[in-house]
Order: structure tokens, then sequence, then C-alpha cells
């Protein structure tokens, strides 16, 4: 998991300076967290994220990016609450998602939105 400034949003993401068409630049999808340190549900959202970073390691890109610090991408964005999860497919517009979800919302969405299915853990 990676946190992006407005630069390696720009290198790593998508250039919304130089671009006003959707262009991303990833190779995997990614999914990325809009929030701020101070917000509940974000604290909440947080270690399922890290879970998912090890469950599609290699197969999903998770980010995040501080709204307080990152002020111009929440703005870009539209970012009026938080948790705010932007779902960025390789060839496909990004879709967004308000609010926390569950392990299970994660998991749905990625198979939706992706096409990659729940990973088989194995103990």
């Amino acid at each position: 998991m990676e946190h992006l400034t407005k630069q390696t949003f720009i290198e790593k993401v998508f250039d919304y300076e130089n671009n006003t068409e959707w262009n991303f630049k990833g190779d995997i999808p990614c999914i990325i967290d809009f929030y701020a340190d101070w917000c509940g549900p974000c604290k909440m959202v947080a270690p399922v994220l890290e879970e998912l970073a090890v469950d599609y390691k290699d197969k999903v890109q998770i980010y995040k990016i501080d709204t307080e610090v990152e002020q111009e991408l929440a703005a870009v964005f539209g970012i009026k609450s938080i948790p705010s999860i932007l779902f960025c497919p390789v060839a496909e517009k990004p879709r967004m998602s308000m609010g926390a979800m569950p392990k299970e919302g994660f998991e749905e969405a990625i198979n939706e939105i992706f096409n990659i299915p729940k990973p088989i853990i194995l103990l």
C-alpha cells in the first residue's frame, strides 16, 4: 500500500494537469482511498485495505490519499465526504464509492469492476 502525493498520482495514476480525458497510467487496476487521519470510518477501512493489499498482491494496487495534505487531489475528484474509494480499472473509466465498506464489499467490487475473483487463501 502506498500513500500518493499529487506528483506520484500524476506519475502512476492519471495526469489531470495535461489530460482532460481519463487515461489510466497503471499496468494493473488500483483502488485509491481518500481519507483523513481524524476520520473514524476511514480508520475502520484502513486494516481492510491492508488485508486486500496482501490478498490481491500483484493483481490490484492499493493507494491512499490524505485529503488534509493533498487538498488539490481531493478537489479534482470532488471529494466531499470520506472515506471515498476510487476504483480504477486499466481500460475503463474509474468508479467512486462513498463511505466505509466491509472486506466482502471490496471483494465484490473488485470482482465486478476489475473482473478479478476473490483469491483463495490457503492456511
